[in-house]
């Protein structure tokens, strides 16, 4: 069912109101990482699902969005080049989502470079681990759950781990061996959020911290963690981030305030029959915090209600 009917017809607000739903999902995977669908697939469930404005954020590439592009040029729908950066903050695992409107350019070359040969090392340290654990020839499990010759990611292993029966489900592979603090959890591969903010801002990018209340941290702590992101050069935060406490998402948007931070909206979607659907969130409380799309950088975003976002355009 559409989000809202007649939705390439619908312009995007300059300002969160109570009690609105929003085309616009900025937080999505695809078979170019670790989501089931390919970028076509995705792009046409966010036409059905009455999505509008999006972006196709996979973890540490790009390789999708040259098919997405064409997908949604062809949708009528307006995107947003993006991936989703792995970095550390204080030795803890920490995403930012690169909105990147130019497309792919200027340090985020390199650093998709290096993002992919430290996702070959980590999962060859995963596998090892997981091997040690009880799932023999992990790596070569894993890559078979893949399906193709992308850099493996933890889904990928605990695809693996449910097919040999090790686990009943990607919930218990998670909770047992891959999820934060667990032995397959591998970070020290990362570089530091602030040399990521580093590339996505040098590149014409625009960085938002992805969901913020996932990391486990307590109130103070996060926003420290946001301070030292603004201080590296990020400017947005993922307000929502699929389905979330509604208090605890007013108590965010008043940290997103106090250091006047634009607010972005995603789902985090990666498969379907999961919790999370292409522009399927947790409400969205009235904020003074600005949208994402109302940044100078993303203007065509918010100013242009269909057809591919490109560079120049």
């Amino acid at each position: 069912m559409p989000l809202l009917p007649n939705a390439l017809a619908t312009a995007l607000p300059a300002a969160f109101e109570a009690d609105q739903r929003y085309t616009v999902d900025l937080h999505m995977h695809s078979t170019a990482s670790d989501g089931a669908l390919s970028p076509t697939e995705l792009v046409a469930l966010c036409a059905e699902r009455g999505v509008t404005h999006l972006s196709l954020t996979d973890h540490d590439t790009m390789a999708g969005v040259a098919e997405a592009s064409i997908a949604a040029q062809q949708q009528g729908l307006c995107l947003v080049p993006g991936c989703e950066l792995s970095t550390r903050w204080q030795g803890i695992g920490i995403h930012v989502v690169a909105l990147l409107p130019g497309g792919l350019q200027g340090p985020m070359v390199e650093g998709l470079e290096r993002q992919r040969d430290a996702r070959i090392q980590r999962a060859d340290v995963i596998a090892a681990r997981l091997e040690k654990m009880g799932l023999p020839n992990a790596l070569e499990k894993a890559r078979a759950q893949a399906g193709s010759d992308r850099p493996l990611g933890r889904p990928d292993f605990a695809r693996a781990l449910v097919a040999e029966g090790v686990v009943a489900d990607w919930a218990g592979a998670f909770k047992r061996y891959l999820g934060s603090g667990k032995k397959g959890d591998v970070k020290a591969h990362w570089p530091e959020i602030s040399e990521v903010v580093g590339w996505v801002v040098a590149s014409g990018g625009v960085a938002v911290l992805a969901h913020p209340l996932r990391y486990g941290l307590t109130r103070r702590k996060r926003g420290l963690l946001m301070d030292s992101f603004m201080d590296a050069g990020g400017q947005g935060v993922e307000l929502v981030s699929g389905q979330q406490n509604p208090d605890t998402t007013r108590d965010l948007a008043r940290q997103l305030v106090e250091r006047e931070l634009y607010a972005s909206l995603g789902s985090d979607f990666h498969f379907p029959g999961s919790h999370a659907a292409p522009g399927s969130m947790s409400p969205v409380p009235r904020t003074a915090a600005p949208p994402i799309w109302q940044h100078p950088r993303l203007a065509h975003l918010r100013d242009a209600p269909s057809g591919m976002l490109v560079r120049g355009c």
